[in-house]
């Protein structure tokens, strides 16, 4: 694969087989030159595999030298043994990077319930260079892959740096901190508090507002690496270009979604404050018969004002003051006539599909994001591990 998406400086790694599942890249190590401040997010589930524990611990005093990552088995409910497995690749890692155990963040994607294949994964440590070449963002965006149909990589510049991040996830995705996998690295020199600060709000509005299934995984992990090689940056405008790159990536995500034909967005506005525009943002995008709506181009308006229906404890949404619209098309209050229906299903005739709601209480709003439910959707997961 060619390496079109920059690199930021003092940023080399590695990417290849570990013969986990097929022959194509299932690993990939990236670390920088120097130790570089970090700041992460990882899954709230109570299943939470070994390396989302070894990756809390590398990142909590928020410095380390980069992650490795591993895709193809997620290596979750895998006893003691998954404990010491995980423990291992991240320690032999180290070995061959130059650096302490303790600061390589390390994930794993994939099948859970499985063990690796060691054996296949120590030979293929055993031949790492002694000397990391620069990194190849593209390829280790491929390399962490499983049921995604392309890899996902987006750049920016920010003054005299450079900030890439590189994700993956197209099922099991209703983040509850950051999302699947997604790794950030940057040159821009930013004090660990102010990175910290910035990464973690741009996470709530980006990853957090994006759901393709409502299964929050177990190994879901994000950070940002920044090695400081190129200079301070406005804090500010740094926190600008990492809300465009994330934003970006999650876009790719919804679109690519297992069995997905539509990107969703709902735009709630007018709640009490933000938090309930989420909270009823997530149960229109989450809705089975929304997307199943949104699938079969249907302006059924009347499934959205169930989806917001449903959030009961919301005791201040009354039906009289909703509005509910379909790009820019308006089902409710407003009679839907069959011209009416018929222009909302023109839009929802697109790759993207927009919903808006606003609930006419006060200023709060939240955009999420997903996908349309598919036919396709259930043959990938019904077929998942066989």
């Amino acid at each position: 694969m060619n390496n079109h998406t920059p690199v930021p400086a003092g940023f080399r790694g590695v990417a290849g087989n570990m013969g986990i599942k097929d022959p194509e890249d299932d690993f990939f190590v990236v670390i920088s030159e120097v130790p570089a401040n970090v700041a992460a997010v990882f899954t709230q589930s109570r299943f939470a595999g070994p390396s989302v524990l070894l990756s809390r611990r590398a990142g909590a005093e928020g410095r380390a030298r980069g992650v490795i990552t591993l895709a193809r088995n997620a290596n979750v409910a895998t006893g003691r043994v998954g404990d010491e497995n995980a423990q291992e690749i991240q320690e032999r890692v180290a070995a061959a990077a130059g650096v302490r155990p303790t600061e390589i963040l390390i994930a794993s994607t994939g099948v859970i319930g499985r063990p690796y294949p060691m054996d296949r994964i120590r030979a293929t440590l055993r031949a790492l260079p002694e000397e990391f070449p620069p990194a190849d963002l593209d390829r280790s965006a491929a390399a962490m892959m499983t049921t995604d149909t392309h890899p996902k990589a987006v750049s920016v510049r920010v003054g005299n740096a450079t900030l890439t991040g590189i994700a993956k996830g197209v099922g099991m995705i209703e983040p509850n901190m950051a999302t699947m996998l997604a790794w950030f690295f940057t040159d821009a020199d930013l004090e660990q508090p102010v990175l910290d600060g910035v990464f973690r709000r741009v996470v709530e509005r980006t990853f957090n507002a994006l759901s393709i299934d409502t299964d929050t995984s177990t190994s879901d992990s994000a950070a940002i690496f920044a090695n400081g090689l190129a200079g301070p940056v406005d804090p500010s405008a740094f926190e600008e270009a990492l809300h465009k790159v994330a934003l970006d990536l999650v876009r790719m995500i919804a679109s690519d979604g297992e069995g997905a034909g539509k990107l969703i967005e709902v735009r709630m506005t007018g709640a009490r404050d933000d938090a309930q525009a989420k909270r009823i943002a997530k149960a229109v995008v989450n809705s089975p018969l929304v997307k199943t709506a949104v699938h079969g181009a249907d302006p059924n308006w009347g499934r959205v004002a169930m989806a917001v229906g449903k959030c009961s404890e919301e005791y201040d949404v009354l039906p009289e003051n909703v509005r509910i619209t379909f790009g820019e098309v308006e089902t409710y209050p407003t009679e839907a006539t069959d011209k009416t229906l018929e222009r909302a299903a023109a839009h929802m005739a697109g790759d993207e599909v927009i919903i808006g709601v606003d609930l006419g209480i006060a200023d709060g709003s939240f955009t999420v994001y997903g996908c349309d439910l598919t036919e396709g959707y259930i043959r990938i997961n019904a077929d998942y591990t066989t």
